[in-house]
């Protein structure tokens, strides 16, 4: 890891509350890291989670950037599948716009709620 010298001991405050076991985990894999062993799986985000996470941050680079909501649906989903659709009616469309609208909140703070595990209430 770049930045830290192994020589120099760290230290972690870890609040005990509500999230204080994901802390917890995320300061053992942080430690293994560190250590060069092997960080286990973080079993936090399913593969589905992590693609719409991914697809997030694209179409909101793409809309920073100046791109129409079409062409980040040609991006993400491929030109032939978006123009197999009437455009304006198209659920594509909607999902790039769900996924702009997500990922600016994910920006605006919202990752936080990437790093905790989900509780039953």
């Amino acid at each position: 890891m770049s930045g830290v010298d192994g020589a120099q001991p760290l230290a972690a405050l870890v609040p005990i509350d509500a999230d204080g076991l994901d802390r917890a985990e995320a300061v053992t894999r942080l430690l293994k890291a560190l250590h060069g062993r092997v960080v286990p799986h973080d079993a936090r985000l399913t593969g589905q989670q992590l693609r719409r996470a991914r697809h997030m941050l694209q179409a909101v680079d793409g809309r920073t950037d100046g791109a129409s909501y079409r062409e980040i649906a040609e991006i993400l989903f491929g030109v032939r599948r978006v123009s197999d659709q009437p455009w304006k009616t198209s659920a594509l469309r909607d999902t790039v716009k769900d996924l702009v609208r997500d990922g600016l909140a994910m920006i605006q703070g919202g990752y936080r709620q990437l790093l905790r595990h989900r509780r039953r209430s």
